[in-house]
């Protein structure tokens, strides 16, 4: 059986803060700055906060005006969050959260044709059995990308077929960035558990914020050969934006006490999956990787690295992971990267072969390799 884990960086529509054209990179002060309104619209009171607020949708290209900017738009259900622009001075007349229903959201683009059909060529090409993909704006997304544009792909290279379980739950990321699961027919999806909600580790006293940026989410999947089931607990950790180091430890301290408590309760065949942002040896990821008996699927003999020593863009960060229980560990036949959809910045001191349909860093499939793993079972 082959597992394999891919950041997409979305299969159709992606905020357009996350990727400029114009700059082909993402806008930082756009994505600060709509991390941080949202978080100051989400309290009881603005009373301390209203001239941040005010400066926040300016940055976002939300004043004066304010409903709708090229990066973003403010919905207003009920109620209004500002005084009438028409009458100014401009000011935030809402008292808190409860006193308006509405939110800020980013705006979206197509992505690339191209490179969604690339990002199919590589999924092709690993030809995994158990596809995790993270980054996905929705289930119905991913539905369409494996029915439509993986299935084409496959048609016209003459083989394989495409996936016949597609799962995604939506998790805490307002971008719409989220985490799911693909699985060929002899591996249906038989049971999920989210964590969406986890507001706590064991060692806290009270609960606090949502743990997950996006969702620490647990796939029970079937194995067509009879023998014991698999357990995928797919993630997205916090990026190294906004200081998110404590975050993404708090994260994967979480991530370490469910798979401990799944490991207590006799499952034996474990695979901890997808970004986790940071670096094997980095302090945040320290709990999941040092406190656990998780192996790392690149640190086994048979894991084809091919030179390069991670997952991530040019400099091959590796931030990308198949962590492993031993028994599933144990079963390893081999396993590799596929980085044919990473476009290369000329300046790195690796190189890979490319898709030949990839021409132009527009094209990409990710900025990711996929991680693959083949396993015995």
């Amino acid at each position: 059986m082959k597992i394999a884990s891919y950041n997409v960086e979305n299969m159709f529509l992606r905020p357009l803060a996350l990727y400029d054209p114009a700059t082909k990179a993402a806008n930082e002060p756009i994505l600060q700055a709509f991390a941080r309104l949202t978080t100051l619209l989400a309290k009881d009171s603005y009373a301390a906060d209203k001239a941040e607020i005010l400066s926040l949708l300016d940055t976002l290209e939300l004043l004066p005006k304010y409903d709708d900017s090229k990066w973003a738009e403010l919905k207003e259900i009920r109620d209004w969050l500002l005084t009438d622009p028409k009458k100014p001075p401009l000011d935030v007349q809402a008292k808190g959260r409860q006193d308006w229903v509405g939110w800020v959201e980013l705006k979206k683009g197509e992505i690339n044709q191209t490179a969604t059909q690339n990002t199919a060529r590589v999924m092709a090409e690993v030809d995994a059995d158990v596809q995790v993909v993270v980054e996905v704006e929705s289930r119905s997304a991913l539905q369409r990308f494996n029915e439509y544009v993986l299935a084409q792909v496959l048609k016209e290279q003459g083989h394989g077929q495409p996936f016949a379980h597609a799962m995604l739950v939506d998790g805490n990321d307002p971008r719409g960035i989220d985490v799911g699961l693909l699985t060929k027919a002899g591996a249906p999806i038989v049971g999920m558990r989210s964590h969406v909600d986890d507001d706590r580790l064991k060692s806290e006293p009270r609960p606090g914020h949502a743990i997950f940026s996006r969702d620490c989410i647990e796939f029970e999947v079937a194995i067509g050969s009879g023998g014991p089931p698999l357990l995928m607990l797919v993630n997205h950790l916090k990026s190294k934006r906004d200081g998110g180091d404590e975050v993404r430890k708090r994260q994967a301290k979480r991530v370490k006490e469910i798979y401990r408590d799944r490991r207590d309760e006799g499952w034996e065949r474990i695979v901890v999956a997808g970004d986790l942002n940071d670096t094997p040896d980095s302090a945040p990821l320290h709990p999941l990787i040092a406190e656990t008996d998780l192996k790392d699927v690149s640190d086994h003999s048979g894991f084809d690295s091919d030179g390069v020593p991670g997952t991530y863009g040019s400099r091959g960060e590796k931030i990308d992971y198949l962590l492993l229980s031993p028994a599933l560990f144990a079963s390893i036949r081999g396993g590799g990267v596929n980085r044919k959809g990473v476009w290369r910045d000329p300046r790195s001191e690796y190189d890979w072969p490319r898709l030949q349909t990839l021409t132009d860093p527009d094209e990409a499939g990710s900025d990711h390799a996929a991680i693959w793993v083949d396993l015995d079972l």
